[in-house]
Parts: C-alpha cells; sequence; structure tokens
C-alpha cells in the first residue's frame, strides 16, 4: 500500500510540474464562411458515355479558387466538392471500354489537380417517358437500367480505378439501380411502383445486397457508399425481412472497416414533402405490403447519420414553409437532427434561394458538415529535450457533422530560423469530433535529433493520403481569425516555444 501511494504522489507532482510550466492561450472566433475540404455546396457536373465530356482542371481550379454564383441562384458558395454523374447509357449490354476507363482517370487527375474533391455516382439512365401507365408520376417502364450479371461486371472493372483515386472521393454514392441511379425505378432489381409488384420482394432486396456489397468492396475500407434511402441500408444490414424501427448504428461500431460502418446516406428531396418524396417509406418485401414508415424510418436516420456520411438535394418547394428557415420552417432543424455534410448548389434553387431570402443561408453555408473553433490551449512554457512536453486543445464543433472521413492531427513545431517542421501525432479520431465541446489533452517526446531554438506551434489536420497530405487544398482550416496559413495548410497557434 505505501508503494503504491509513493507512486500516486510521484505521478501527482508530475503533473503539477507540468502544470504549473503551461501557458493559457485564448483564441477570438471567426464568423467568415471559407472552404473546408469534404463539406459544404457542391456543383454537379455529369456527362454520358456516348458523349463523354472531360472535366476541365483550369475550370476546377476556378471553383475552388473563388466564389461561385451558379445560374438561378441568389447566393454565392465556396467550392471544395464537385458531384461527378457518369451516364453510362452505351454500357447496358457489353463491358465498360478502354476509352472510357481512360476518360475516367483523366477526370481523377482533373478533380486532383484542382484541389476538389468527388460524390460519384454510376447510372444507366437519367431520363425518362410517360404512357399508359399506372404511376402516380407517370414514370413508365421500361426504365432503361442495366441487368444484375452488367451492373457488376461494371463494378468489377471499376474497382482497380477506385482503389486508385480513392484519395479525391469524397464518398461514392450507390447508384447504378434504376432511373438516376436512385433504385427506384428499374427493370431488374425489383420495382414497387403500381407497374412492378408494388413491393420489393425478398429475392430483390437479396440481388441488391450482393450488389451493394460488392461496391462496398470495390472501394478501400476508409471510404463509404450512400445509399438512397434508409430502409436499404437496414435491410442490407438485416436482411430482407428488416423492420422500420431496426437498430441504427452504436458507437462501439462506428468508423470501421464494418460494411454497416461505411454506409451512408443521400437524400435526393430534402424537405421536399411530408416523407420527403418516399425517402421515408416502407417499400415491403415478400411478406409485407408497401406502407407509410415516415417517423420510424426518420428516427433511424437520425441516429445512425451521426456516423456516416449524409448530402443530398433539395427538389421541389411544395412543402412551403416547413422547408424554409426558422420560425415558419425547420431546415436547419432537420439538417443539424440529419447531420448534413453537402448539398447541391444547382437544384432546387426555388428553396435555396428561399434559405437566402429569409436570412438563413450563411449559417447554413456555415455548418454544413463540420466548423472547428478552437477557445483555448495550453501550451508548454519552454521544451527540454529528454523530457515531456504537454498540450491541451479545447475547441468546439459548431457544424451539423464531423468529417466522414479519417484524416491525421497533427502538432507541428517549426523552426524559426531554419523553418523546418517536426510533426506530432495526437492520438485521437477526427470523426469522432462530435458537435459540441471537443478536448485533446497529449504529452509528447522529443526526438534526439531536433536542434536547440525558438519553434512556433501550429496545429495541422492534413488529408491522410500521400498524395494530397502536403497540400494546403485538403487541410482543415479553424474557424478562427488570425489564425489560416494558407500557404501550408497549418493552424497557429500563434506562439513561440524556446527549445533546449
Amino acid at each position: 500500500m505505501k508503494k503504491i501511494n509513493i507512486v500516486f504522489v510521484l505521478l501527482l507532482c508530475a503533473v503539477l510540474h507540468i502544470t504549473a510550466q503551461q501557458v493559457k492561450m485564448s483564441y477570438k472566433e471567426s464568423d467568415e464562411d471559407f472552404i473546408n475540404p469534404e463539406r459544404g455546396f457542391y456543383i454537379p457536373i455529369g456527362t454520358t458515355a456516348s458523349n463523354f465530356k472531360l472535366l476541365d482542371e483550369k475550370i476546377l481550379k476556378t471553383y475552388h479558387s473563388q466564389p461561385q454564383q451558379l445560374s438561378g441562384a441568389t447566393y454565392k458558395i465556396n467550392i471544395s466538392l464537385i458531384y461527378r454523374a457518369y451516364e453510362l447509357d452505351t454500357f447496358k449490354n457489353k463491358p465498360l471500354s478502354a476509352a472510357f476507363l481512360n476518360n475516367l482517370q483523366k477526370d481523377f487527375d482533373a478533380v486532383r489537380g484542382a484541389g476538389l474533391k468527388m460524390i460519384l455516382r454510376f447510372a444507366y439512365i437519367n431520363t425518362t417517358h410517360g404512357g399508359n401507365c399506372n404511376d402516380e408520376y407517370k414514370i413508365c417502364p421500361p426504365y432503361g437500367d442495366a441487368p444484375v450479371a452488367i451492373v457488376l461486371q461494371h463494378v468489377a472493372q471499376l474497382k482497380p480505378l477506385l482503389q486508385k483515386n480513392a484519395d479525391v472521393i469524397a464518398v461514392m454514392q450507390q447508384g447504378f439501380i434504376g432511373i438516376w441511379g436512385e433504385n427506384y425505378f428499374t427493370d431488374y432489381f425489383g420495382c414497387a411502383t403500381n407497374e412492378g409488384t408494388g413491393v420489393i420482394e425478398d429475392s430483390s432486396w437479396l440481388q441488391r445486397n450482393i450488389f451493394l456489397k460488392a461496391l462496398l468492396d470495390a472501394l478501400p475500407k476508409n471510404r463509404m457508399v450512400q445509399v438512397r434511402t434508409p430502409q436499404i441500408k437496414q435491410r442490407f444490414v438485416y436482411g430482407p425481412g428488416a423492420a422500420v424501427n431496426s437498430l441504427p448504428l452504436q458507437l462501439k461500431e462506428t468508423f470501421s472497416a464494418a460494411n454497416k460502418a461505411r454506409i451512408g446516406f443521400h437524400n435526393d428531396c430534402f424537405l421536399a414533402s411530408e416523407d420527403d418524396y418516399g425517402t421515408f417509406y416502407n417499400y415491403g418485401n415478400s411478406t409485407t405490403k408497401r406502407d407509410t414508415a415516415n417517423k420510424q424510418l426518420r428516427k433511424y436516420f437520425e441516429a445512425d447519420s451521426k456516423y456516416v456520411a449524409v448530402g443530398g438535394e433539395t427538389c421541389d418547394d411544395a412543402f412551403s414553409p416547413q422547408n424554409d428557415c426558422a420560425p415558419n420552417g425547420y431546415a436547419q432543424i432537420e439538417m443539424a437532427a440529419m447531420h448534413y455534410s453537402y448539398l447541391n448548389a444547382a437544384y432546387n434553387n426555388d428553396v435555396n434561394n428561399d434559405w437566402d431570402s429569409l436570412g438563413c443561408m450563411k449559417t447554413i453555408k456555415q455548418k454544413l458538415g463540420y466548423r472547428f473553433v478552437l477557445k483555448s490551449a495550453s501550451l508548454p512554457q519552454n521544451i527540454q529535450k529528454g523530457k515531456l512536453f504537454f498540450v491541451q486543445l479545447q475547441l468546439q464543433n459548431k457544424g451539423y457533422a464531423t468529417p466522414f472521413n479519417p484524416r491525421t492531427v497533427q502538432l507541428i513545431l517549426r523552426n524559426r530560423q531554419t523553418g523546418k517542421i517536426f510533426s506530432f501525432a495526437f492520438k485521437t479520431q477526427i470523426q469522432k469530433w462530435f458537435t459540441g465541446k471537443i478536448q485533446i489533452a497529449q504529452s509528447f517526446s522529443l526526438p534526439s535529433v531536433i536542434p536547440d531554438g525558438k519553434y512556433e506551434i501550429l496545429f495541422s489536420l492534413p488529408d491522410e493520403y500521400q498524395s494530397l497530405k502536403n497540400n494546403p487544398a485538403y487541410s482543415i482550416r479553424l474557424a478562427n481569425e488570425n489564425m489560416w496559413e494558407e500557404s501550408t495548410g497549418y493552424n497557429k497557434l500563434n506562439y513561440i516555444v524556446t527549445l533546449k
């Protein structure tokens, strides 16, 4: 017992000694709207396989370098994301060609050269036709997507490129199935319209699950796939018989290589109707009928979305004033509850422009995804070789979500005379920096090779990929005044320490 007490006293003395040699720094929050990776409003850019139009790196660079105002919009946006949609119109019954795959690689290269990332989707048909059918929207079959075997073949062909270029893929949407790749109006994967069986039968859910598993396997384990409705995820995780009140992700399961932790959501009719035009709807199976499930599926979505990538677009202004700013609407409340990281800047601007005119657009632009504010830091008065030094940072995430892709969190020491840097990794998982207060604290030891001198202390949140980690366009900027160093992507703590 005496030995335990002595050890405790020694540890307490060491902690008190370190604390006594710390300097408390405070930082001022910025109200500026600025670019940060993998979040915010995106610009959609589509192309067809039959008339492939390559992305233009020069144009993409202008997206990143200056605010953009799209046609029909009353507001400007800062861009770190594009939505890239590929319509595989000429490949519905054959393999993807070498020319198409080569063009796809050129697109990835252009995005990387411009300092952007892409939201990626493939589909076989993006147009509809009417006719004498019973569908409530008068969208009639045949719909024009591709057979199951062709889809799986194409995913296998795309896998090497997806693996190679995952650094510039923010997230991939499931796509492929049905018109627009939205997994509803389909000829081959089970159609729940009145022109089909009226439900998605078990055999079709199983086919969909095989396809989604193949798509998850085609991407590296650090990247997510977004599905169009929460029920698609439920029936992948729990099988075709999954109930609409199935259990969402639990904290211990999150941000891992497990498939269920890698499935997010894209809602392409955000606040367009009571159930977002069928987003929150039960499409049945072999033993149950279609049915409303708005409350249950919204509850599931809210809980699960805290841990996955969420984005989408508005598609109709009919659900007004509910889709407006507060106090008459609840657009911001919905974005926060469902942890939105991005939205479309081009569609539907009847809705988006209302946010601008009603006064909440600036807040939405700031809060989509993450927004980290450094409140204070406890930093060492000096650093001695052979001894530990301690750093503690108090931050706040004022955004709707966390970064959904992993990245490193680094403390940087930069020699004031030579400019040489030495980096130290914090043991923290940035994907779990949820909305609210964040504290990271750690002791570090210095390697003997670091020369004596005066050093600036900086904070860095670079991309985890070697190809991007030294590119400041892919580093996270804190929402503070007089801290961002644009040339390096470092956040300056505005503090100099002596190393001896």
